[in-house]
């Protein structure tokens, strides 16, 4: 849509202002703070108006024009300025606080130069913009804000970590230890879903914490700093006593364990201003988040397995979220499904336990059926309980949590129905906790109190009132009200008798704000009773639509009825109140239900997930990380199996201890090196949040965290060369990663000459394999690498008690038409050619330009052959047509010496050096490196 179209459609309101208005704001408008984050919307009732640089950001980000923008003013006290409409802005906010994470929202309500703040936004804390953000559509992830401490000290990061998700109303800390690169505060960062992090000032500048910084970035999180005075936990035992439930002993109990978190959770409370609002009070949990509890993932892997949803998705299916989102429940569901896969588990018992529920359901489709169709009719129980603890709180929550409470019955029978093998586990997991939360002392005493107390009876007119009959004040006023209601309607028949008129077909009785109660003709039945009217009767208001007249009795009874409604309506809301506190103090049972009922609606989706597929899911074989194998028969990728148009090619994984932990996997561009090893970590990341897996058979030792290097991020606005991102992706695994990890290496070393390149790639595979000992699967085109699998067991028996193992991806090329066909099937051995060139044929190079390459590609395979030493015996590696002048133990002593360079290379503090300071460090590395090559004739091809 071009720029003036997308204007016209959202009807830029008009902004009214005459001159004296105009200035009266434009002098207030310069004596706000200046803070480049917020985004300041003025609410001027039936539109709103953005200002000054907001006012350009706007038009430019939104409108994508800036004719949207407006003068406010003259000369030089002109203000640029943008009127944006009700459903423009609520896209805006739900842009800003939803989907970036660079700025904050913020709204003013008044008039002239008096404009008030009344509320504010930020991508962490959105409790204020809740109503607009999610009218239309569920709460698919419940925001985290972070707040973090860290200290040096004893040459490693302590990091002091609070957190508070304002949805469940849950508080948390944590203490632990770090690398440089903050490998553990991403993993971090990533599972509790961090949308907003608060640093001392000091910390956000640091060029000590500037690898922090990076790690913020790339989980696309807001960096607030704080003034490092508000890093302290003085008086935080008595502030958590008044929003923690329950007693304050535990919680002392829990804080005695840390010193840097304490200092956390206290910038955190006073940030998000928890004391400031009495509906906290005893409304929030708090607990000790535990690093080894889930698997860890960080921002890489999460993109490169593409885990959550992005903007830029084509369908849901392109992501593992999109995919296994089958949930029926409102928000509840996607919210926990969101956190799951963020949060895989650990504990085989927790994983084997899940499997049992989603086969339940997958076997019996007729109690998934029954489920579903309960479960599609229960509210955001989360969020209603959380609204019910406002000021601002109606009937409304209270009537959805009870048309949410009284769907329970249905959906334990449901259950109760289910006779299969994991009956003792449905019962424990469900019926029975449902049972007991549905007792007469707990959520049967609430459906109780609202069916006395609530007018059930005017649901159906979308009106929610208290019950004439729950209060005997009430119930009197009513009488009255009744009682008044007929005298008006015997005043009316009296009224049509008197007129000779029909009663509501000609003589109509109406009710308004301007004139209360008020008789109504057409101007052509008033030309009939003309003279009685004049007489008798006080005309109002004559209009095209008729005449509106009364008489003292009407306004009499007009003016009493009034009086009564206000009295009623007052009343009323007084016992509004008293119902919706008293609803208030089922929060526990609401949050215990709401549980359950997710996690009943994750399950069954992976079970229907498991059961639609063209192909169905299995279950997965869990072992403990020391024990078993990483063994995939007939694995498929979920996500692009499911595109339209695919007909997925299954390959077997075989990660064996001793025999293949370690596979290098070579082959061409496109032949499905890249697809095949994402699915080996999306299969392992699906069984370990409990799923099925797109396999004939599976049988999976539990990893602790995935690793993944897939293809080098687009990193270039941060000022990062593809090739150092790689080399910081590549140093996070090294630091990282343990042998309970699994890591997954794609084209690693592409982004610097292929000499450096390969160096480095046989170096980190070495280190992998050695110290590391993780499953990987490392693939790349670098075909040399394959003489790994054939290093001398006797000089590096751990290449040989871990297992490196030679894969490819198969491709066919036909001798006569040298057309090629790729085959997409992983098999064992090494890749034994080259085949760019091609690629390049199918992507429909220009003829001429491919008959250079392989002219060019023939004369560098000649010039290699010709300047290798002639008293060098050449041999094939690994199957591999490219000829190498040294054997494999050459390469091991060189590639030994490599190492070494690196490991020395990678221990220098270069975060904390200048550019001269760190081109000097690195030359002597290289001199010294140079100098020893004499003595290693593989090394000294790289020079």
């Amino acid at each position: 849509m071009a720029a003036g179209e997308l204007l016209e459609a959202n009807k830029l309101p008009e902004l009214k202002l005459d001159a004296r208005q105009a200035q009266g704001f434009i002098s207030f408008f310069k004596t706000l703070p200046k803070d480049s984050r917020a985004v300041r919307f003025f609410d001027r009732r039936d539109y709103y108006t953005v200002h000054g640089e907001n006012a350009l950001f706007i038009a430019r980000t939104y409108y994508h024009t800036t004719t949207a923008l407006r003068q406010l003013g003259t000369g030089s006290d002109g203000l640029s300025s943008v009127s944006v409409s009700k459903s423009m802005f609520e896209a805006i906010a739900r842009d800003i606080l939803l989907e970036r994470t660079d700025h904050t929202l913020e709204l003013y309500e008044g008039s002239g130069s008096n404009w008030n703040l009344t509320k504010t936004g930020t991508p962490g804390n959105i409790g204020s913009f809740e109503d607009i953000l999610f009218a239309n559509n569920d709460m698919q992830d419940s925001p985290a804000t972070v707040s973090l401490f860290p200290v040096f000290r004893e040459n490693q990061y302590t990091v002091g970590l609070g957190f508070v998700d304002l949805t469940k109303r849950k508080l948390g800390v944590a203490e632990f230890l770090d690398d440089s690169q903050f490998t553990n505060t991403e993993s971090v960062l990533v599972a509790l879903g961090c949308k907003e992090c608060l640093l001392p000032v000091e910390c956000g500048r640091s060029t000590e914490l500037k690898a922090l910084n990076n790690a913020l970035s790339r989980c696309n999180v807001l960096l607030t700093e704080r003034k490092k005075s508000e890093f302290k936990s003085r008086d935080l035992v008595q502030d958590l006593g008044r929003i923690i439930r329950g007693s304050i002993e535990p919680v002392r109990d829990l804080l005695s364990g840390f010193e840097y978190a304490l200092g956390a959770l206290g910038a955190l409370i006073s940030y998000v201003e928890l004391l400031a609002d009495d509906g906290n009070y005893g409304n929030f949990t708090i607990e000790k988040y535990n690093l080894d509890n889930y698997m860890r993932l960080d921002s890489a892997a999460m993109r490169a397995l593409n885990v959550l949803q992005s903007n830029t998705d084509l369908n849901k299916n392109f992501s593992l979220f999109g995919l296994m989102n089958r949930t029926c429940t409102a928000g509840m569901g996607k919210r926990l499904l969101n956190r799951w896969l963020k949060q895989p588990l650990l504990d085989v018992d927790e994983i084997i336990c899940r499997l049992d529920l989603v086969q339940a359901f997958a076997e019996d489709a007729e109690l998934r059926q029954g489920l579903r169709q309960h479960l599609r009719r229960i509210s955001d129980i989360e969020r209603l309980t959380q609204t019910l603890k406002k000021k601002t709180a109606n009937l409304q929550p209270v009537i959805k949590l009870y048309q949410s409470s009284i769907r329970l019955p249905y959906i334990r029978d449901a259950l109760e129905h289910y006779e299969g093998q994991f009956l003792s586990l449905i019962r424990k997991k469900y019926s029975e906790p449902l049972n007991f939360w549905m007792g007469e002392d707990r959520l049967n005493k609430f459906v109780a109190l609202v069916e006395v107390a609530v007018d059930l009876d005017q649901l159906e007119n979308g009106e929610y009132m208290i019950s004439p009959t729950y209060d005997a004040n009430l119930a009197a006023l009513k009488n009255e009200l009744t009682a008044l209601e007929q005298q008006i309607n015997n005043l009316h028949k009296h009224t049509a008798n008197d007129l000779d008129l029909s009663i509501d077909k000609a003589l109509k009785l109406e009710r308004s704000t301007q004139f209360g109660h008020a008789f109504r003709i057409t101007k052509k039945e008033e030309q009939k009773v003309r003279k009685k009217l004049t007489n008798n009767y006080i005309v109002l208001e004559t209009r095209k639509d008729g005449v509106k007249f009364t008489n003292s009795k009407l306004k009499k009874l007009g003016d009493n009825y009034q009086k009564l409604l206000s009295d009623y309506t007052s009343c009323q809301k007084g016992i509004v109140a008293r119902v919706v506190d008293t609803s208030a103090t089922f929060s526990e049972v609401f949050e215990v239900v709401a549980g359950i009922l997710s996690e009943m609606d994750v399950l069954m989706s992976f079970a229907d997930l498991a059961t639609s597929c063209p192909i169905p899911y299995v279950r997965p074989d869990i072992t403990p990380s020391d024990q078993g194998d990483i063994v995939l028969e007939g694995s498929r990728h979920p996500c692009v199996e499911a595109q339209d148009g695919v007909n997925f090619i299954p390959n077997d994984c075989n990660l064996v201890r001793g025999k293949s932990w370690f596979q290098i996997i070579t082959g061409p561009n496109m032949g499905g090196k890249s697809t095949f090893i994402r699915q080996v970590g999306v299969n392992v990341l699906m069984a370990q949040v409990g799923c099925f897996v797109p396999c004939e058979r599976a049988t999976i030792s539990l990893r602790d965290c995935i690793f993944a290097r897939v293809g080098a991020g687009d990193c270039q606005l941060r000022g990062v060369s593809t090739f150092m991102q790689e080399m910081l992706e590549t140093a996070s695994i090294l630091n990282g990663a343990s042998e309970k990890s699994l890591i997954i290496i794609d084209e690693l070393g592409r982004g610097t000459s292929t000499y450096d390149g390969f160096g480095l790639a046989w170096a980190i595979c070495e280190h992998l394999v050695e110290v590391t000992r993780a499953p990987t699967l490392f693939a790349t085109h670098f075909h040399e690498l394959t003489a790994l699998a054939q290093v001398n067991g006797q000089q590096h028996p751990s290449l040989a008690t871990l297992g490196v193992a030679n894969y490819h991806v198969g491709a066919h090329i036909d001798p006569s038409s040298r057309k090629l066909t790729m085959m997409y099937k992983v098999e064992p051995g090494a890749c034994d050619q080259s085949f760019g060139i091609h690629v390049a044929e199918l992507a429909n190079f220009p003829e001429e330009v491919v008959s250079l390459a392989r002219k060019k590609a023939e004369e560098l395979e000649d010039f290699s052959q010709t300047s290798n030493n002639n008293d060098v015996s050449e041999k094939e590696v690994g199957g591999c047509k490219r000829k190498r002048p040294c054997d494999p133990d050459d390469m091991a002593r060189g590639a030994a010496r490599a190492h070494r360079f690196l490991e020395e290379f990678s221990s220098l503090p270069l975060d904390q050096m200048d550019l001269k300071q760190a081109t000097e460090h690195v030359g002597k590395l290289r001199s010294e490196l140079e100098k020893d090559a004499a003595q290693y004739p593989w090394l000294q091809q790289f020079f």
